[in-house]
């Protein structure tokens, strides 16, 4: 694991080797997440597209520096807009093809809106405030108070609380209720997949639906049966082969807006 000192502090990253003339893989973790959480799923991604992949953990996750908290509303346009550009200049990483995962990627298609991108993949991503997500964040709370859950977060990151309040009290504020991207997507023309599991405790294919309408460019769409928050995890073969599928298939080359 190398560490990378940015504007906001330092970020721990590393870059699976690939195809150095390719677009590369950005794995963008979700709210509780880090490089670790994501296990075997960025190795077997890039050697199943032989493209190199950066995966790194924000400020305030794994081993990374603190992040800025209370969070304000628009973190998730922070990481988007300020974070990531600047990580990828620094690492010389350009045009990537963005892979996230809950709010990795809404983070990842807020990027895409304003920025060059070959494609993004987005799994189970959030584009407003559903009553399901809210559910389940008061569910991942209770399980945090009574043990289990700080227990696992606490073997990922360093400071486990901060990680756990940190993303449960903006998704829970008043301020936080009429968060809503979909009019962002405006901007983002390069070709996304979309996926998302039919037992998903935090959201439903309602934001593949708003996706769907506010995306101006290319869309594929994967849904998992059986499958709940981390397709990745639960469903590893089925999406390293939708996203195999995605990035070389030459119609969405065709269809992408110039």
């Amino acid at each position: 694991m190398s560490t990378i000192e940015l504007s906001r502090g330092p970020v721990e990253y590393t870059v699976l080797g690939g195809d150095p003339e390719a677009a590369p893989l950005v794995l963008l973790h979700e709210g509780l997440g880090c490089i670790a959480m994501w296990r075997r799923f960025p190795a077997r991604l890039a050697a199943a597209t032989g493209r190199r992949a950066l995966v790194f953990s924000r400020h305030g996750y794994g081993s990374s520096g603190p992040a800025r908290l209370p969070r304000s509303p628009r973190y998730m346009h922070e990481e988007a807009h300020e974070v990531l550009p600047e990580l990828l200049d620094r690492l010389g990483l350009h045009r990537p093809v963005l892979v996230g995962h809950s709010d990795g990627a809404s983070i990842a298609l807020l990027h895409a809106a304003a920025h060059p991108v070959e494609a993004a993949v987005v799994m189970a991503p959030h584009l407003f405030v559903e009553d399901r997500t809210l559910r389940g964040i008061e569910a991942a709370r209770a399980a945090f108070a009574s043990g289990p859950l700080a227990r696992e977060l606490a073997f990922y990151h360093q400071d486990p609380g901060a990680v756990f309040h940190g993303w449960s009290q903006v998704w829970l504020s008043p301020e936080f209720r009429d968060w809503d991207i979909g009019p962002d997507l405006a901007g983002v023309t390069a070709p996304v997949l979309l996926v998302q599991g039919d037992r998903d405790q935090y959201g439903t294919t309602a934001h593949l639906d708003a996706a769907q309408h506010a995306l101006p460019g290319p869309v594929r769409r994967l849904e998992l049966s059986d499958c709940g928050h981390t397709p990745h995890l639960e469903r590893t073969d089925d999406v390293i082969e939708a996203v195999h599928t995605f990035l070389v298939d030459p119609a969405l080359r065709q269809e992408t807006r110039p």
